[in-house]
């Protein structure tokens, strides 16, 4: 039997080839991500033509309109699919393809401020309320959070992708797993909580960068003790 843990030396990428195939998924995050800012450059000359802000308008929920919502949900969704399977196809182990999911999300989440304000100098600010997402519930913050998380996470994809090139890996326990689980849970209910206050005239005061901060915090302990403690990955065959 083969551990899991051991990989033949044909596996292994160097550096070079690493850098590359991160710029190839770098470009096609880009190229994603004015795909998404193109979306909603549309779907605020239907729904808010007179300028989107917060506190939003809010919508009477009819035959149209219902619809409209539903085809949007669905297009994030099919968006997380699309990912997924862009990260499943570009990496060549878990560790290259969770890097990869990360680089994806985070490159798509920040161009797509970096597009939205090419193409209509939106957001004025970099504290400007948005709708991040739609899934389960409405998610609302400060563009600022969301882009601070995915710099995380980009950095995060790095590291892991620069000790891959080098032979070396995360021994990410199922403790790490759970710790990570709820550091994402702290920071996305923070996102939700906000979304309920969107069309509300206090909206501003609802969001909460504590629980940003300690959902960041518990995420970023954690990877830096496991990138510390990274091992060299056995190149051996084993039967």
């Amino acid at each position: 039997m083969t551990d899991k843990h051991i990989l033949p030396l044909n596996h292994q990428y160097s550096i070079n080839q690493t850098l590359l195939r991160f710029f190839i998924v770098a470009v096609f995050g880009v190229a994603f991500a004015y795909i998404e800012s193109a979306v909603v450059v549309y779907l605020r000359e239907i729904f808010h033509p007179e300028g989107f802000a917060f506190p939003l308008k809010v919508f009477s929920i009819d035959e149209v309109n219902n619809r409209l919502l539903l085809t949007e949900t669905w297009r994030e969704a099919a968006t997380l699919v699309l990912i997924l399977t862009s990260c499943w196809l570009f990496g060549r182990n878990r560790r290259q393809r969770f890097a990869y999911f990360l680089t994806i999300f985070a490159i798509w989440d920040i161009f797509y401020y970096v597009w939205l304000k090419i193409l209509i100098d939106w957001p004025v600010s970099i504290m400007d309320y948005d709708i991040l997402f739609l899934i389960p519930t409405v998610w609302a913050s400060p563009a600022l959070a969301p882009i601070l998380a995915s710099l995380t996470m980009l950095i995060f994809a790095m590291v892991i992708l620069l000790l891959d090139a080098k032979g070396l890996r995360l021994n990410v326990t199922a403790f790490d797993r759970l710790g990570y689980i709820i550091a994402a849970l702290i920071i996305v209910s923070g996102f939700c909580y906000t979304g309920r206050f969107h069309d509300k005239p206090d909206y501003n005061r609802h969001y909460s960068w504590l629980i940003f901060a300690m959902g960041e915090l518990i995420a970023i302990l954690i990877f830096c003790f496991r990138a510390a403690k990274a091992d060299h990955i056995k190149t051996q065959a084993s039967v």
